[in-house]
């Protein structure tokens, strides 16, 4: 009885150790614990990764926004899709900063501020992916370089997206979750409710599905049309190829995407509709190929996109310019400084003798 009445009551109040323990956690504890040599070094490999994450989108963005080049709809939801492996960053961060044993002392607001974090920037960029695959497919359609969306239409999508992704993340906190239901926690999530991770798994995957459905449309139409333009000149043919070299850039992140995602939103599935599966043994491995996914977007920009190369390599050669300018400054700031402490200041000029 007084185990029943507990499940049925609100538990606000209790630390997450408590929701650990509850989803059968305790049991297998010396099987799910950290070890301290390997939490450190995943933090530390974590935290390098998620440097490179932020500065290298970062990079992104700066490009989209200082090349002329880049104002195009194509190039603002590319930006706002590094916008949100930028956010991916910070949370990881923070994730790292709050795993282990931390996590256990975590209150449930402040785990659900972690969880929404993430939940937040892999909505953003599955949404982002799939705004990206509908406007490919209205300028290979017409087999266009870029859409003829309006600047006032691609601010109002990349609001939406947002807004739907800010709505994803705090869903569980706004009520869809297990603190008054302990038997329907999951194991991976001890605050979600086992049919939100169920909805949470499958919406992403028939996302999934749906944009690779779209991709594989827009394949064979340009492979159909670029069949019938073999008639044509080499120039004309050439020029027919920017938009091919666009959608094989997305076509590399969506790929990208969907290898780093599907295992883990597969294991969630199977969380929440399995009960007795032993699906937390592979947690940390989950992780670690979320965090590869946000590390291979700009790299895969970068290598597919020569100008955006080109742009990103000026940007850091202005910071490591900058960068040479101020240690000049300073060195030169304190040979002055150092001059006049002991009285061998430089000597006035010409000017100033006359």
């Amino acid at each position: 009885m007084d185990q029943q009445n507990q499940n049925q009551s609100c538990h606000y109040d209790k630390l997450m150790d408590f929701f650990y323990n509850n989803s059968d956690r305790k049991q297998n504890d010396t099987r799910d614990s950290w070890d301290t040599t390997q939490l450190i070094l995943v933090q530390v490999v974590g935290c390098l990764f998620c440097c490179f994450i932020l500065f290298s989108n970062a990079m992104v963005i700066t490009a989209v926004i200082t090349n002329r080049r880049f104002h195009f709809p194509f190039y603002y939801l590319l930006s706002n899709l590094a916008a949100s492996d930028f956010l991916a960053g910070i949370a990881y961060v923070y994730l790292m900063l709050n795993t282990g044993d931390v996590s256990r002392k975590l209150t449930v607001s402040g785990y659900f501020f972690r969880q929404g974090l993430l939940d937040i920037s892999l909505s953003a960029s599955l949404s982002n992916l799939l705004v990206i695959a509908l406007e490919r497919y209205v300028s290979i359609m017409s087999f266009k370089v870029h859409s003829n969306l309006t600047k006032r239409r691609v601010t109002l999508l990349i609001f939406l997206v947002w807004a739907i992704s800010i709505l994803m993340g705090a869903v569980p906190s706004m009520g869809w979750n297990c603190i008054c239901s302990l038997d329907t926690c999951s194991k991976l999530a001890p605050l979600f409710s086992r049919s939100y991770v169920i909805f949470w798994s499958v919406s992403n995957l028939v996302m999934f599905l749906i944009m690779v459905a779209i991709y594989i449309r827009i394949y064979m139409y340009v492979k159909k049309k670029t069949v019938g333009m073999k008639q044509h000149t080499n120039n004309s043919l050439n020029r027919k190829k920017t938009p091919i070299k666009l959608i094989k850039t997305v076509m590399v992140v969506l790929g990208a995407f969907v290898i780093c995602w599907t295992p883990g939103l597969l294991v969630l599935l199977v969380d929440g509709v399995c009960q007795s599966c032993k699906v937390t043994k592979f947690k940390r491995w989950l992780l670690l190929m979320a965090v590869a996914n946000s590390v291979m977007n700009p790299c895969i920009y970068s290598y597919k996109d020569q100008e955006m190369w080109r742009t990103i390599k000026n940007l850091m050669q202005c910071i490591c310019n900058g960068t040479r300018r101020q240690r000049s400054l300073r060195a030169n700031t304190r040979h002055l400084h150092s001059g006049q402490e002991t009285g061998n200041s430089p000597l006035p000029s010409e000017g100033n003798e006359e």
